[in-house]
């Protein structure tokens, strides 16, 4: 049960405007910084963290599965609801100690409302808003994707400006998103069958590839594929797979699609065998190259597909989820836009990445999108108990079903 810890050495960017705490009783604002414990649960990962309006992440503490994980071939829902359980308790009393805070300094309880595996979310639900009750705080629903993407207006020192773009990479989304602002997204690109994320797993296990209490498999799988190549993969390297929608009528479908890479990588490995070393390092290599090539090659044809706005006119592509921590991923993104962006400095789109430590799920960036509802959305004060958690949400539909002033 590997526990993460995020210290409160803080991220202290450049002066953005200060979020502070309204008293509702008057029309004065006071000078005290808002204060939100942040809960996560939405997959596999147990998260707590308290965050303040002024851009500091006082604590962060999550807790994985991924001994469980193992044992199953990847999340058992039960078990994941399970270690829920167990893990979320752990985790809220972590990160109050490592805050130095009290329950009495925190102004509202925020959580996970979906998207993600149902009895997971309940656990994380019911904790705050058991919290959120017994002790008045406000409570806030949070969308997990929506949390990923606005990630970067924390810890980046120099934020990107609306619009920009978002490339959500998990194993639960694979999606080009146009962030018009903090609540109004537009998907610009989806899968049409398995997540990056998924795949990577599913293909870690295929190839035969050891686990760890600390790693996920799609970290296990890049470490592997980075390695040099050995004999005789050294000179005589495998054939690359095959890339979906690159050639002929599907060339120019604005889609993602992985299953058909996972399917020639299987194709590839014979039956019944038992890899070696330096077979794993070579079949994880082509893979990666061939499931990170589909995803810059659709990502390139959207962005050149954006002309009319163009690439000065974005405030940036910010990449979140967490296959955005894969740094051949991120070499491969750069020189995408290397290749496609102009010479002029005006017509320049920045690379935005959140920390490494928050490209995974985290409860970190829950709290922080529940700051950001309570500034700006007109009349917020608190969602109401009753408000049911959504498994499956489009970022298209944000809070539809909140009324515009909650009950306290």
């Amino acid at each position: 049960m590997p526990v993460r810890l995020f210290l409160s050495l803080s991220f202290r960017p450049s002066p953005i405007r200060p979020i502070f705490l309204r008293d509702f009783s008057s029309s004065s604002i006071t000078t005290k910084p808002l204060l939100v414990l942040g809960i996560e649960s939405s997959a596999d990962d147990s998260s707590a963290s308290i965050v303040s309006s002024n851009r500091q992440i006082l604590s962060l503490v999550t807790i994985s599965q991924h001994s469980e994980n193992s044992l199953y071939g990847g999340i058992h829902p039960l078990v994941a609801q399970s270690s829920h359980n167990k893990n979320i308790p752990l985790a809220i009393e972590g990160c109050l100690r490592q805050s130095g805070k009290s329950m009495s300094d925190i102004d509202a309880i925020a959580y996970t409302r979906g998207p993600g595996m149902r009895g997971c979310l309940t656990i994380g639900e019911m904790a705050a808003k058991g919290l959120a009750a017994g002790l008045g705080k406000r409570l806030v629903g949070v969308h997990h994707m929506q949390a990923h993407a606005l990630t970067p207006l924390l810890t980046e020192p120099n934020p990107p400006k609306f619009p920009f773009l978002i490339l959500l990479v998990s194993g639960g989304h694979t999606q080009l998103v146009l962030a018009e602002s903090q609540d109004k997204f537009k998907i610009l690109l989806d899968t049409l069958d398995s997540k990056i994320g998924d795949v990577f797993e599913k293909a870690a296990r295929q190839i035969q590839l050891p686990t760890s209490p600390t790693k996920s498999p799609g970290a296990i799988l890049e470490s592997y594929a980075s390695s040099s190549p050995l004999p005789p993969y050294d000179l005589y390297p495998l054939a690359p797979l095959p890339i979906p929608l690159s050639t002929n009528d599907t060339r120019d479908k604005a889609a993602f699609s992985f299953a058909g890479i996972l399917s020639s990588l299987l194709r590839r490995i014979p039956p019944d065998t038992v890899l070696s070393e330096n077979d794993k390092k070579e079949y994880s290599r082509v893979f990666q190259v061939a499931a990170v090539g589909h995803l810059v090659f659709k990502l390139k044809q959207t962005i050149v597909g954006l002309s009319h706005v163009g690439v000065g006119g974005l405030g940036g592509l910010v990449i979140s989820g967490g296959v955005a921590s894969n740094l051949y991923l991120r070499q491969k993104l750069q020189k995408m836009l290397s290749e496609i962006q102009g010479e002029r400095e005006d017509d320049r789109m920045e690379l935005h990445y959140p920390p490494i430590s928050l490209c995974t799920d985290n409860a970190a960036m829950i709290a922080w999108t529940a700051i950001l509802r309570i500034q700006n959305e007109k009349g917020f004060i608190s969602d109401p108990y009753d408000l049911p958690i959504r498994p499956k949400w489009s970022l298209e539909d944000l809070y539809d079903d909140v009324e515009s002033k909650p009950q306290v």
